[in-house]
């Protein structure tokens, strides 16, 4: 069976990501805090450049329209579901020299820690604070008060803009969002996807043993067809097992991640059974000349005329093979 998964055009994920938005934002006659104001005008789409130009963009405007402050990267956690996957190394390393040459041009966004005082959750922003923190700075932030699902909204729409999460981080995320209890009403607008389109999302995350796609990750090459045609190999028996030994070899996990995909690709393919070939046997005559060999398994008889050691015999035979065959019918009446 062929696994097959579908990504949402651009219109798609602009109108699902609007209708859930309106639905979110409640009544406008309803009246919130200045606060709240701020958090709702943080997911809401605008009518801007799209892409990574878009993003940035965005960002820039962000700084302009509300003042930042800097923290201490140690006081910022993780949510409880992240978007992204942990990418190669050599490109962190181009991105964390960037950051500690110009300094950090874009702000991050932040929420209060729903939990722990005087610490706080990253919306988005994951690869600007881990360079920034590598590089022993404060990181700017914009600190806004987020409900959960605002979160991933603005999470979401970030990524979205950016247009760079690979079709497995987008799979991946979708599905642990769901295994978190989110509503698949908010993951579907945090992804921009309709509701068809999500479920294969996480369909595709949830035929992958996780750690495997991990062990693989981002694979920003890799798209959903590949995936599909990975988690049918990986059904048969001891394909999993063979991809696990495969990504915890020292030289494997040094590899870009699309390279890493193709080398447990390669491990998971099902091998070719060899069919072991009957031999021939030579049929010799009483006056001992060798005029034919046969080969016979359960659905055929293969006879081979020797035309050299009996010439014209073969001729001779199919001459005659409607009598033989009428004189076999005989026999079984």
């Amino acid at each position: 069976m062929r696994v097959s998964f579908f990504q949402p055009r651009k219109r798609e994920q602009k109108m699902a990501r609007k209708h859930l938005l309106s639905d979110l934002a409640g009544p406008k006659s309803h009246a919130g805090s200045a606060e709240d104001v701020s958090a709702q005008e943080s997911i809401t789409p605008q009518y801007a450049p799209r892409g990574a130009i878009g993003a940035v963009s965005r960002s820039i405007e962000l700084l302009k329209s509300q003042s930042l402050i800097e923290l201490d990267p140690d006081r910022i956690d993780a949510p409880a579901v992240t978007d992204r996957l942990d990418e190669d190394g050599e490109q962190f390393e181009e991105f964390a020299r960037n950051i500690r040459e110009n300094g950090q041009q874009v702000p991050i966004l932040v929420r209060p820690h729903p939990t722990i005082e005087g610490r706080y959750q990253i919306a988005y922003g994951r690869r600007r604070l881990r360079a920034v923190k590598a590089a022993g700075l404060q990181i700017k932030a914009a600190v806004r008060t987020l409900t959960d699902d605002e979160l991933v909204l603005a999470q979401g729409q970030e990524n979205s803009a950016r247009q760079d999460l690979s079709f497995i981080e987008r799979a991946l995320y979708a599905a642990e969002l769901e295994a978190n209890g989110f509503q698949r009403s908010v993951i579907m607008g945090a992804l921009a996807v309709d509701k068809s389109n999500l479920s294969r999302l996480i369909q595709a995350a949830t035929q992958l043993p996780a750690d495997v796609i991990r062990g693989i990750g981002a694979a920003p090459k890799t798209g959903r067809d590949r995936w599909g045609e990975l988690a049918t190999r990986l059904g048969s028996d001891g394909a999993v097992d063979k991809a696990r030994e495969v990504l915890s070899d020292g030289a494997v996990k040094a590899l870009p991640s699309d390279e890493r995909f193709a080398r447990v690709f390669e491990a998971a393919a099902p091998k070719k059974v060899k069919k072991n070939k009957v031999q021939a046997e030579v049929w010799q005559a009483e006056d001992g000349v060798k005029a034919a060999r046969f080969r016979q398994d359960k659905r055929t008889l293969t006879l081979m005329i020797d035309n050299k050691a009996a010439p014209e015999f073969g001729d001779y035979l199919m001459s005659v093979l409607p009598e033989i065959y009428a004189s076999f019918k005989k026999t079984k009446q």
